[in-house]
Order: structure tokens, then C-alpha cells, then sequence
């Protein structure tokens, strides 16, 4: 997302600001790295990601070599849960990402880092976009879950409130935690599709994993160029789902707004605590 929502689409965009993914474009170099990132994240993840996580890359076939055609993944996330991925040329604007999401289309960037940018990429890319987002899309639950945050942030866009709604976009489909029977697992985007936050997020002892509140999430500030300080953990996708559907955020948002921001890494009164962090990372960054 961007913030400014006036911009026009760029050159050879059409109105909703999609592009032709043209597949045939990507050089073999691409598609070298593409495999090159597959190949490490697929190793690390099995153990660390969530079971829906993983289901979702097997039945989409993610792990055929070479970027993805969007046609063919789109054909088979349809199948599933009535999604499909649509290129974008890079950030669009809120209320573009939210009606494109509130109809079941998950806009992906056509393009993909160099080689040299393996490890850290700020803007999305094809592979955070598709690998990172799209096997969640093939749950049912989580896929509906985007659906009802994408008509959230319309109603949201005209109530002034879009920076809440962004941190709950952050700290779930970004870099969200969820408690599975065999103990804590990956699915956010941010971290599935980062080799180093894979094993950060659950491993290290610096950062604080804490139970999911909605309106605590909403309340909590985050960076988004180094590895996050606090995660939030949600005890199910079937939770996060209520948590969303049945909750009335106009009144939330009047709530939220005469309450302090909650600082990135800090922990407050009421918070469900499981992992208290050390914070070790943090502090020996300068900031």
C-alpha cells in the first residue's frame, strides 16, 4: 500500500492498476533467483511455518522451478478459494489494495530482486508477494479473513483510521505468530519469506511474543526496516477470523484514538505474555 490516494495509475497501467505480469519477460537470471530463494526458504520453513502455510505451497505447486505464471496459480487458488493474483507495477494506494483485496484479488509486484538484494528487498517483490502471501490464500479461513480486512479498510479509508488498520495488517499477514499443537509457527509474509526472520521470530530470545488483542495490535507502533520487536501470536486463524467479523470497528477506532500510542517493543499492563524478550537485538541497534 501507499499512502496517497490520488495518484494516477502509472503509464501502461489500467485504471485499477494492474499491468500484464508478461511472464515471458523474465530473463533466465530471474528465474536463477527466484529458485535461489525458493530453495533456501523451503529447506528452513518445514518445522518453522505454519501447517496451512505449508499445504498452501504444495497444492499450489509453488515449487516448480522458475517465477510463477499468475494465469496458472491464479487457475489453481480459484479452485480452492475463489482468489487470484493480479501484477501490479509496485505499491498502489489504499483504497486500490483494499478493493482489489475486498474481491478476492491479491495484487503481486511483476518484478524481482537482484541477486545481490537476496536477503533484503524494501519494496515487495514477486517472490515476497507470491511466495511469502499466496499459499495462505489457499485456506479457507485466512482467505476470507483478507477478504473481510479489504472491506474494513474501505469503510476505514473514510473514517480516518487507516494507520490502525495498517497495524493489524503488519502484525498478522506480515508477521504474524500462530500457537499450533507442536508449539509456535510462522505465517506472516514478512517472515515466511525472510531467511533471517524465520528463524528470528521463533528462535531468538531478544524479541517479545505476546497473545493476539485486537485492539492492543491496532494500539502498537512497528518499524519496518529491521526485525520486529514484538510479535503477536493469534491462537487460530478461525480466531483471527471472528476477532474481525464480529467486531464493530467504528466504535474501536473512538477508542483508540484517545488512548496513547503503545511504543514498538514495549509491553503494557494486560498483555498475555508468553515469551518475555530480552530485547538484545534491539538495543544493540542504533536507532
Amino acid at each position: 500500500m501507499i499512502d496517497e490516494i490520488l495518484l494516477q495509475p502509472p503509464e501502461g497501467a489500467a485504471a485499477d492498476w494492474t499491468v500484464s505480469q508478461n511472464w515471458a519477460h523474465y530473463t533466465p537470471e530471474d528465474h536463477a533467483v527466484w529458485d535461489t530463494l525458493f530453495a533456501r526458504q523451503a529447506k528452513l520453513l518445514p518445522g518453522r511455518a505454519s501447517e496451512a502455510y505449508l499445504r498452501g505451497l504444495d497444492v499450489l505447486r509453488l515449487s516448480k522451478p522458475g517465477i510463477p505464471d499468475f494465469a496458472e496459480l491464479s487457475e489453481r487458488l480459484m479452485s480452492l478459494t475463489g482468489w487470484q493474483v493480479v501484477a501490479v507495477p509496485g505499491l498502489v494506494p489504499d483504497a486500490v489494495f483494499f478493493e482489489h483485496m475486498a474481491n478476492r484479488r491479491f495484487v503481486a509486484g511483476n518484478f524481482i530482486r537482484r541477486r545481490d538484494q537476496l536477503d533484503y528487498l524494501q519494496e515487495p517483490d514477486v517472490f515476497h508477494d507470491v511466495f511469502g502471501h499466496v499459499p495462505m490464500l489457499a485456506d479457507p479461513v485466512f482467505a476470507d479473513y483478507l477478504v473481510a480486512y479489504g472491506q474494513g479498510g474501505l469503510r476505514a479509508n473514510g473514517m480516518h483510521a487507516l494507520k490502525y488498520l495498517a497495524r493489524l495488517y503488519w502484525y498478522t499477514v506480515e508477521f504474524g505468530l500462530v500457537a499450533e499443537p507442536e508449539g509456535l509457527r510462522i505465517y506472516g509474509a514478512g517472515i515466511v519469506s525472510s531467511f533471517a526472520e524465520s528463524r528470528f521470530a521463533l528462535e531468538d530470545a531478544s524479541p517479545n511474543r505476546i497473545g493476539f488483542d485486537l485492539e492492543r495490535v491496532m494500539r502498537t507502533e512497528y518499524r519496518i526496516d529491521d526485525f520486529q520487536q514484538n510479535y503477536f501470536v493469534i491462537p487460530s486463524f478461525d480466531a483471527l477470523l471472528r476477532a474481525t467479523v464480529e467486531t464493530d470497528f467504528a466504535p474501536l477506532y473512538d477508542v483508540i484514538r484517545g488512548q496513547p500510542d503503545i511504543a514498538v517493543g514495549e509491553i503494557v499492563a494486560g498483555d498475555a505474555v508468553l515469551t518475555l524478550g530480552t530485547q538484545e537485538y534491539a538495543r544493540g541497534k542504533v536507532i
